[in-house]
């Protein structure tokens, strides 16, 4: 609240149109301040009077300032308008403009009559602040007359349009810092979308190459079984040819027991050769059943990644209809 100022909330050009108008319709001055009493538009409907000769005289002027700050301390203080009568003579207001208790600015206006006419009094104010006397009453003289109850009721008015007119420049300009939020938080959460995507896209991009990776590791140990498949065969057929071996070396006797000899390694060296491609075997058929389950690992993951592939873009249609729908609460908080 304390960083909120009179122009946060209103359109100035508006607000001074108004209050041209508002002053022109009733005759009367009026001018708006800010909290610290520094005018924020321009004066409408200022007369000669005060214009021209009590704010030109420097005693005038300083108590017209300090009518000025009594009236703005009353309606401050009170929270409502105050009319009051200045130094010279006339007549003038003070209206507070507040935002939920607190004061932000004030319309000041006035410089009317509210009683008849008395121009021994107004020669007597012009010799005081050193004012030709006669000029002074010609002035005062186009002074306004107005009843102190119209006065009042046009005071209440201005203070009643004021603090509404601020309600809703309060509600505009939270609309607006909302706006602001929704809109950065949108592009935020957007490009982070685009970004999960894209990493959607490459993880289901790597899962399929890991894929490919793992078929050609399934081929190769379905290439290793046939290897292993031919070595078993010829083991056997190894194998045979040493029992066959051994069978003629016995037949030949004593000539043939080197023979024999070497038909028997033979005969290990099949055996061996068997046990070690039925390792393989049992090796290549873990790797095999190891690979099937990666392989359908991997194609439950590819479908999980497309999935949220989807649902990101889904997510990213919706949020990119929310960043429409903030632009245009952005558009319509900043419009005049």
């Amino acid at each position: 609240m304390g960083d909120i100022q009179l122009q946060d909330l209103f359109d100035m050009d508006f607000l001074q149109d108004f209050q041209d108008n508002f002053a022109k319709s009733l005759g009367i001055a009026a001018i708006t301040v800010d909290s610290t009493g520094n005018p924020v538009t321009k004066p409408s409907g200022f007369t000669d009077f005060c214009m021209e000769y009590t704010r030109k005289s420097p005693l005038g002027c300083q108590r017209c300032m300090e009518c000025d700050r009594h009236g703005g301390e009353t309606s401050a203080a009170t929270g409502k308008p105050a009319v009051y009568d200045c130094h010279a003579g006339l007549v003038d207001f003070g209206t507070p403009i507040l935002l939920n208790g607190e004061q932000i600015g004030s319309i000041i206006g006035g410089q009317v009559l509210t009683e008849p006419l008395q121009e021994d009094k107004y020669r007597k104010i012009a010799a005081e602040i050193g004012v030709d006397p006669e000029k002074y009453v010609e002035a005062v003289r186009k002074v306004k007359y107005i009843p102190k109850q119209n006065l009042e009721a046009a005071a209440q008015v201005l203070y009643l349009m004021a603090n509404a007119f601020s309600k809703m420049g309060y509600y505009k300009y939270q609309l607006r810092e909302m706006s602001e939020s929704i809109n950065d938080t949108v592009m935020h959460v957007s490009a982070a979308m685009e970004e999960l995507a894209a990493s959607a896209h490459d993880v289901n991009d790597n899962q399929q190459e890991l894929n490919k990776e793992i078929k050609n590791v399934d081929e190769i140990s379905s290439k290793i079984n046939e290897f292993t498949s031919l070595i078993k065969n010829i083991a056997k057929q190894t194998r045979l040819l040493g029992l066959n071996a051994s069978i003629e070396a016995a037949r030949a006797g004593a000539a043939g027991a080197g023979f024999g000899v070497v038909a028997e390694e033979i005969g290990k060296l099949a055996d061996n050769s068997s046990e070690t491609v039925d390792k393989i075997q049992e090796f290549t058929g873990k790797i095999n059943e190891s690979v099937n389950e990666t392989v359908s690992k991997g194609e439950a993951t590819s479908q999980i990644v497309d999935q949220q592939s989807i649902a990101i873009s889904g997510a990213a249609k919706d949020l990119t209809g929310l960043s429409e729908t903030a632009s245009k609460l952005y558009e319509l908080a900043h419009s005049k």
